[in-house]
């Protein structure tokens, strides 16, 4: 998987990738009422302009993906100064209020998400096999502290092949993953696009005060 993610940059097979903030981000993070300078966790990010509206918003954004290429796209299509440093295993790219961190999102650890607050996640679960989503889920919950609240948005396809990614999650293991350690509530099903895919947004809000749940992290 790993290597299949960084060949698509390489080769410039990034079909999943937006030129425009997803208009279901402006449209419901606004509902979940989280602090204009509380720090958003988006993990496997790409290059996704939604790093930059939150950032318009007053959120400082730390990124988590495993392309290079990723991010050295999103830092020369911005503006601004960049600096650069190393933290752990990751490199470290910062401009204005978006920090991206390049490297593996289940290496990123609790006490490098000391500050987060909530999280977005566009691409990081329908990028992810089915084999994996449940240690994503599991990680994901580990970093976030009681009470963090975020958006999901993920994709169901009812006909065809699931070759992804990105791959369909059914609504059903998008609760089995994410109930033990979040409420979540389906705020809306799209109507699907010429591919077949329908996205299906949800709001979750970690639960409290524990931060175990079954599966590995």
């Amino acid at each position: 998987m790993n290597n299949e993610w960084r060949n698509r940059w390489r080769e410039g097979r990034i079909g999943f990738h937006r030129d425009a903030v997803h208009p279901a981000l402006a449209h419901y993070w606004p509902t979940l009422s989280v602090a204009g300078d509380s720090k958003v966790l988006v993990p496997l990010c790409g290059k996704s302009l939604d790093m930059r509206w939150l950032a318009e918003r007053g959120h400082p954004v730390l990124g988590i993906e495993l392309a290079e290429e990723a991010v050295a796209q999103f830092v020369a299509e911005g503006s601004g100064d960049v600096s650069r440093y190393r933290h752990g295993v990751f490199e470290v790219c910062r401009q204005g209020l978006v920090e991206l961190w390049c490297g593996d999102f289940f290496h990123f650890h609790i006490d490098q998400a000391l500050e987060v607050e909530a999280f977005y996640d566009r691409a990081a679960l329908i990028a992810l096999p089915e084999a994996t989503r449940q240690r994503y889920a599991f990680h994901l919950a580990q970093l976030l502290p009681p009470g963090a609240r975020g958006l999901l948005i993920s994709l169901t396809r009812q006909d065809g092949p699931d070759k992804g990614p990105p791959f369909s999650v059914a609504a059903d293991e998008v609760e089995r993953l994410f109930s033990p350690n979040f409420e979540l509530a389906r705020q809306a099903v799209l109507p699907p696009d010429e591919r077949g895919f329908a996205e299906e947004i949800w709001t979750l809000v970690r639960r409290g005060p524990h931060r175990d749940a079954p599966g590995d992290g």
